[in-house]
């Protein structure tokens, strides 16, 4: 749970969101973890998994910062071709910062790690 008590998993859908928004970001980057999760969990359950949704919820992690109350957030995205990356970092960090919830005055805010692996 985060420190306003939003649940990780909603926070890392709208984080996912708000990145998949920004231009210059091509799509968001799962990693090997998150394509496996959803191939064995297509064939233990049955149900056809949203691959757009899995590679969501692997390509941002949101767990807890160094500071006690703090969050640390890693954002793995795939650029599109003629965009600046560090234009289009700043930006992902912008919408992740305006997606989180505040934090009290006295907590720092949450760190965002961007990880590019690739330009399309």
């Amino acid at each position: 749970m985060t420190a306003d008590g939003e649940q990780p998993v909603e926070l890392t859908e709208r984080i996912a969101q708000a990145v998949a928004g920004v231009p210059g970001v091509a799509f968001l980057r799962p990693g090997l973890a998150g394509l496996l999760r959803s191939s064995v969990a297509a064939r233990v359950t049955g149900h056809r998994v949203n691959p757009e949704e899995s590679r969501a919820k692997s390509a941002v992690r949101v767990g807890q910062g160094s500071a006690p109350g703090t969050l640390a957030i890693e954002v793995s995205v795939v650029l599109r071709r003629g965009h600046r990356a560090v234009d289009v970092t700043r930006e992902i960090r912008a919408a992740v910062r305006r997606t989180v919830p505040a934090e009290a005055e006295n907590r720092p805010p949450a760190r965002v790690t961007i990880t590019i692996t690739g330009l399309v």
